[in-house]
């Protein structure tokens, strides 16, 4: 699944027509992902059951070692701008992240979330709209 997208996405920007759309189609028939080739992924991008269910927007920015379980939305809410997603980020399955919102390093997303704005470094969002669980430079007395 990935070794398809990262083809499709280098055939993209080198600006060839038709190929990378068709191999999108692939990805989505074999693999039941949406992942269009214009989409950022940095390296060691985990795309939990080859990728089963989930949906990235086309303008968003994934970083490197990102895991993301299954029937995960990355995507859009009807305005200008996608999801950016730095570093070192889990996505539990189920989870929405929607609209121009940024997810700091390390932070981690529960299951089912619907993240609709910013996720600060470290943090753990859960529920529905999101909210903040725990953070990794909370002090615990």
């Amino acid at each position: 699944m990935i070794y398809i997208f990262r083809i499709s996405n280098i055939l993209y920007r080198l600006k060839v027509p038709l190929f990378p759309w068709l191999l999108k189609v692939l990805n989505r028939v074999l693999f039941s992902v949406a992942l269009p080739p214009s989409v950022v992924v940095g390296r060691n991008v985990t795309f939990g059951y080859q990728g089963l269910g989930i949906v990235v927007h086309r303008q968003a920015v994934l970083g490197s070692n990102i895991v993301i379980a299954p029937n995960v939305v990355i995507g859009g809410r009807g305005r200008p701008g996608a999801p950016v997603i730095e570093d070192d980020v889990l996505i539990g399955a189920g989870a929405c992240i929607l609209g121009p919102v940024k997810i700091g390093k390390g932070a981690r997303i529960g299951a089912n979330a619907v993240v609709l704005t910013d996720v600060l470094a470290g943090a753990t969002m859960v529920g529905v709209p999101a909210r903040v669980a725990t953070r990794d430079d909370a002090v615990v007395c």
